[in-house]
């Protein structure tokens, strides 16, 4: 069982390699880690093994520790594997979503959509509602298995830092499928519901590739 200190590190570093300054490939030391997260050294390894196993740190031959930065083919496998886990999830969401979890899901889609239809994209705010939406989707789901194999697909920090380079008619486009599955989720059609989020995540990884070649080009 992970200490608390563990688990303080744990969050401290996870946050600081999705929200924070990190890059990928981004060298890191026990010691920089151990600044991080305020806890000792010792702590810092558990946590460290944890970040590991979700493939957010890797070591090299040498064992120096890094941000992972996938290559294209891997990010390619990510996408693919997040659309049948996440097709399963709406899927079997369909049938067990009650009125309140679908106006839920209404409030938060509106929410993102007032963000993406500003002038200027509030990319916070879209991408908060835009993780609010489909954690929802997989707590409908009801599936343990399914609550602890997605995250380590969904949560990737070059998501956060490519963000910024969407067009605005591809978080447009995000909000219009989100209506889509609710309207899905609303008639209990589960093939209807899993065919749209197959879409949806076909079509975000193709936003995120263009945003990455974009960014790349800077």
């Amino acid at each position: 069982m992970m200490s608390r200190a563990s688990d303080t590190a744990y969050k401290k570093i996870r946050s600081f390699i999705l929200h924070g300054e990190a890059y990928p490939g981004m060298q890191l030391t026990e010691e920089r880690l151990a600044e991080i997260s305020g806890v000792s050294r010792t702590p810092v390894r558990d946590a460290v093994q944890r970040l590991e196993n979700e493939m957010l740190l890797v070591r090299s031959a040498s064992k120096r520790l890094s941000i992972a930065d996938w290559s294209d083919d891997e990010i390619d496998e990510m996408f693919t594997l997040r659309a049948m886990l996440e097709s399963h999830a709406a899927e079997r969401a369909a049938q067990r979503m009650d009125a309140d979890s679908l106006n839920r899901l209404r409030e938060i889609n509106e929410g993102l959509t007032r963000a993406v239809t500003r002038p200027k994209p509030d990319i916070t705010t879209f991408l908060d509602a835009n993780r609010e939406f489909h954690d929802l989707i997989l707590e409908c789901a009801q599936s343990p298995r399914l609550s602890r194999l997605l995250p380590a697909l969904v949560e990737q920090p070059v998501v956060r830092r490519t963000a910024n380079q969407y067009s605005q008619n591809d978080l447009i486009q995000s909000g219009t499928d989100h209506d889509e599955l609710i309207a899905a989720f609303t008639a209990k059609d589960q093939k209807w519901a899993k065919a749209v989020m197959t879409s949806h995540i076909r079509r975000a990884f193709h936003s995120f590739s263009g945003a990455t070649r974009n960014t790349g080009k800077d």
